[in-house]
Parts: structure tokens; sequence; C-alpha cells
């Protein structure tokens, strides 16, 4: 049968353990800045789905219509950091949710603008 490990004295029992100290003025400005980065999205998407729309009933190929949108999103980002100066707080997932959000917004509105206008492609 194996022998018990003694303790050696000096060992102390491990201490509880603590939640750190969470700042809660930074993480509401953190919050606020997000929705002002989540209303510049929601504006930038509609300007897309409704410039997509339009260049659609103008008679230009969709397969054109949609490098555009894409390109538009891509450079989004750039456009929400030269109009927030702390966009510099957001994490890459921030940036990925807002872009998300962006694309799915852009192609929910081309789509439901086209099947509700009156025109004949």
């Amino acid at each position: 049968m194996a022998k018990k490990v003694r303790r050696k004295p000096e060992e102390e029992e491990p201490t509880a353990f603590e939640f750190p100290v969470f700042d809660e003025k930074a993480f509401a400005e953190k919050e606020f800045e997000l929705t002002y980065a989540l209303t510049l999205a929601g504006v930038i998407t509609i300007l897309l789905g409704v410039l997509s729309w339009a260049l659609s009933v103008l008679g230009v190929w969709w397969y054109v219509v949609f490098p555009v949108g894409i390109v538009l999103i891509a450079f989004s980002p750039m456009l929400i950091r030269r109009l927030r100066s702390k966009s510099s707080v957001y994490t890459r997932s921030d940036w990925f949710g807002l872009m998300a959000l962006e694309f799915f917004g852009w192609l929910a509105l081309w789509f439901v603008l086209q099947n509700l206008s009156p025109h004949q492609l």
C-alpha cells in the first residue's frame, strides 16, 4: 500500500477565491460607445439597402450590386473609426458583430425593397 504524503508544516491552506474588482464606469462607457457604433451601423445598413435597391431598379445586375455592397461593408469600420474617437475600445468580436449586422440587415432590406417595388426586371 502506498504511503500518504506528509504535509510540510510551512505549507499553508490555499486561500479562498476572490472575484476581481469590477469597474462599473468602464463597463458602462464601453456599452454606451457600442450603442453609438450600433446606431451608426444601422444607418449604414439602411443606406446600403436603399443604394442597392436603387441600383437594381436602374437596371444594374445583381452580380455587380452585391460586390459593391460587400466592399462598402468592408470599409464601414474605417468610417466608424473616423466618426467615433473612442472606437479603440472595440474588440475583434465587437467589429465582427457590427459587420454581421450590416451584412444581414443590408441583404434583408435590399430583398424587401426588391419585392415591394413595382418595377419589372
